[in-house]
């Protein structure tokens, strides 16, 4: 947990805390997404995490990718910006978020993909290969959408 949350949490205890996340759809040339298995629920997800005071899109989602992957992203498109229902959560401590997501899309990167401690295991999958219910419910409406092929930037 960064420094700001934690001070926030000090602050407002378990209220609903507004945070941005920014995460990367990555396809290899073959089309396929790349997909974690997150070590903490077990869902199958996208990588990406929370911007940090100061930081650019950009940047954070760089730095997410690199941390959770060791892929190093070379170009990004916005695929979209996502809020609504889905970025409600409820943690097993009691704290509550409401998470508005900055999600990007790239086909160029570098380095050779690597587990760290917030994830199981990584893979790429064709669309038809992943099952929805396996997925992080929180992240479910971009993956459903690239899923259904949508490849333009989205607002929802």
């Amino acid at each position: 947990m960064n420094d700001y949350i934690q001070t926030m949490r000090q602050m407002i205890g378990h209220e609903t805390l507004l945070t941005v996340g920014c995460g990367a759809i990555i396809e290899d040339s073959n089309g396929r997404i790349l997909l974690q298995k997150r070590s903490d629920h077990g869902v199958w997800g996208i990588p990406g995490g929370l911007l940090e005071i100061g930081e650019t899109f950009d940047a954070a989602v760089k730095r997410e990718v690199k941390e959770e992957t060791g892929l190093e992203l070379k170009e990004l498109d916005l695929f979209g910006i996502y809020s609504g229902e889905s970025g409600f959560a409820t943690y097993e401590n009691g704290d509550k978020v409401f998470s508005v997501q900055i999600v990007f899309r790239s086909t160029c990167y570098e380095g050779k993909l690597a587990t760290n401690h917030e994830s199981k295991e990584q893979a790429f999958f064709h669309a038809d290969d992943i099952q929805e219910n396996l997925l992080n419910p929180h992240q479910a409406p971009f993956l459903l959408d690239w899923m259904k092929g949508v490849r333009t930037p989205v607002i929802r």
